[in-house]
């Protein structure tokens, strides 16, 4: 009697199985369509500055691109408005000058020195840049920002002597 109640009970118990694991598996894909949820994609828009906006279409570049918090600021040179060299053959002069121009930039997008966090710099002469390198200090007030320094052999024209590029984020 045993063996025979025991072989009804055998599929019974399959199908409480077969059942069970059915609403198991339809309550968790009800979970997972209520856990899952579209991302927010925000697509932000870039904007362009152009400081010195003649010379920068003659040749072909932004001064500077913001996107989000980060804002990349081309290489400054020392010239005049009219995009003529100035300082000629004063490093130090054109130093100031490319920090100056950085300024103005950094100040259009309501940051300062401190918010620059990638710094290269691009010299014709490397001994003398390290000279002068200490001028820095009155630039970075609270903290240096990445980057490098690099000797090269020439700049966009001859005159030029140094170039400065800036990578910034910008606190929201």
């Amino acid at each position: 009697m045993k063996e025979h109640l025991a072989s009804y009970l055998r599929p019974l118990q399959v199908l409480l199985v077969l059942i069970t694991l059915s609403i198991s598996s339809q309550s968790c894909k009800q979970e997972i369509k209520e856990v899952v949820t579209e991302p927010e994609v925000t697509i932000e828009k870039p904007d362009y500055f152009l400081l010195r906006p003649e010379v920068e279409k003659a040749y072909g570049y932004s001064h500077a691109v913001k996107i989000g918090n980060e804002i990349k600021i081309s290489g400054a040179v020392s010239m005049d408005d009219q995009g003529n060299p100035t300082a000629v053959g004063d490093l130090e002069q054109q130093m100031k000058n490319c920090y100056s121009d950085l300024e103005k930039v950094l100040k259009h997008y309501g940051c300062t020195f401190d918010d620059v966090v990638v710094e290269n710099v691009f010299t014709t002469n490397m001994p003398l840049f390290l000279e002068l390198s200490g001028y820095r200090n009155s630039i970075y007030t609270k903290q240096f920002p990445t980057g490098s320094w690099l000797g090269v052999k020439e700049l966009a024209l001859p005159e030029f002597m140094i170039e400065i590029e800036l990578e910034v984020h910008k606190p929201e």
